[in-house]
């Protein structure tokens, strides 16, 4: 038997240290080729660490939340043959490291696993007993599910990759009635439980950044309301026709095509500013971000050339590169670049936001639900589908009134939609 050596690799990009995010793998564990062992976090995205070789885990480098030099000792894992170091070159097995962080797997461990777990590692059945303090891997949205319903959810046993607790996992617990006082709360007991999370990985990226936005850049936000309506019947009339075809439509396309239009009278928004060289960048070219909520908290891949797309080449994009974030597979250059960024909750919109601006960008537009209210039209009430956009800008480049106008020009290509397909 010899040791495999696995130590971090040098993801690019001139990153000298990544963030070990999350273990998939404890001391112990016997893995397979490709399987992966653990996600790290550069400053762009989160990246899998696959095993070369197959065999046992014998030691882990890191803990979760520990920022790793490249090139350092990364997992050492015992394998057939001779391995990769000499014997007396082999580490001493480091004191085992939890398969994640302590109660951290709401921010990390929702990140899907990439290559199936070895069998023996995934739960077949609705119940396990798991130690009081094992935290099973399982997604916010399950672990929240499983709150509403009173589970303790260390009694399920999870059928999904790597033994990740699953929505049907909950439901085959119910089922089998093994739901009791000890693991389903009253409506009305008293709670004395607490939760510490460390911020580490993604949510560690993300709080950074939207603290240096509001401390960096001049926010000041514009509401305006858009009768919709229009643009709504166009949507439905082309997915109708076409939809079979192209693909559906949702209204972000649209959001994009005006963007695009608009931007050719407000270069000044369409840009980044540099603010340490005091530099101010406008671009021709309209890289849209596409803010995109994924388990392992917000990310923003981008539509590349959005002027230079049709609407359904630009809503094949969109929905390509959202699925992509989701899953956890958009790359580094998915994730950069943009020049000016949409958000949108879809039906969670609200009526009013205030969207925190993605830097280096002056802009950020963001969109609320769609509601049906009734509206005076040539002095007729009528009912029209209504739809805010709550957007931010930098006061530092954009001036007030070039916002309010920009946003206007938006409204006015969407409520008569056929000036955006006029150039």
């Amino acid at each position: 038997m010899g040791t495999h050596v696995i130590k971090m690799p040098d993801i690019g990009e001139g990153i000298a240290e990544v963030e070990l995010s999350v273990w998939h793998v404890k001391v112990g564990d016997m893995v397979v080729e490709d399987q992966v062992l653990a996600d790290v976090m550069t400053d762009k995205a989160m990246v899998d660490i696959p095993s070369p070789v197959h065999g046992k885990v014998i030691a882990l480098g890191g803990q979760p939340g520990e920022v790793m030099a490249v090139g350092s000792v990364l997992i050492s894992i015992e394998v057939e043959g001779a391995g990769n170091v000499k014997e007396s070159a082999q580490p001493a097995p480091a004191k085992e490291a939890p398969v994640a962080a302590p109660k951290v797997e709401s921010v990390v461990q929702s990140k899907p696993v990439v290559a199936a777990a070895p069998k023996a590692a995934v739960c077949q059945g609705p119940m396990v007993a798991r130690e009081a303090n094992e935290r099973p891997l399982a997604s916010p949205a399950v672990r929240k599910h499983a709150l509403d319903l009173g589970i303790q959810l260390r009694l399920v046993r999870g059928t999904g990759p790597a033994g990740r607790v699953l929505h049907e996992d909950l439901e085959a617990y119910l089922a089998q009635g093994q739901s009791n006082a000890s693991t389903v709360s009253s409506a009305y007991s008293q709670r004395n439980d607490e939760e510490q999370i460390p911020v580490i990985g993604m949510r560690r990226k993300i709080a950074q950044r939207m603290q240096d936005a509001t401390q960096r850049a001049a926010h000041f936000s514009y509401v305006e309301e858009i009768d919709v309506t229009a643009v709504e019947e166009l949507r439905a009339h082309l997915n109708e026709k076409h939809g079979a075809t192209r693909g559906k439509l949702t209204l972000l396309p649209f959001l994009v095509r005006a963007l695009v239009v608009a931007l050719r009278d407000f270069p000044q928004i369409n840009a980044r500013y540099d603010d340490e060289a005091q530099v101010i960048t406008r671009l021709g070219a309209v890289h849209v971000g596409i803010a995109t909520q994924a388990d392992i908290g917000l990310m923003v891949p981008v539509v590349r050339h959005a002027e230079a797309r049709s609407l359904w080449d630009n809503a094949q994009e969109i929905s390509r590169l959202a699925t992509a974030a989701r899953n956890g597979k958009a790359s580094r250059d998915e994730l950069s670049g943009s020049s000016i960024t949409l958000t949108s909750l879809g039906a969670l919109g609200g009526i009013v936001s205030t969207p925190v601006l993605n830097l280096p960008e002056v802009a950020i537009v963001g969109v609320n639900k769609i509601v049906e209210r009734p509206m005076v039209v040539k002095g007729q009430i009528v009912i029209r589908k209504m739809m805010n956009l709550s957007s931010s800008f930098d006061h530092r480049v954009v001036d007030g009134m070039d916002a309010a106008q920009f946003i206007q020009a938006v409204r006015g290509l969407l409520e008569q939609p056929a000036t955006l397909f006029v150039d």
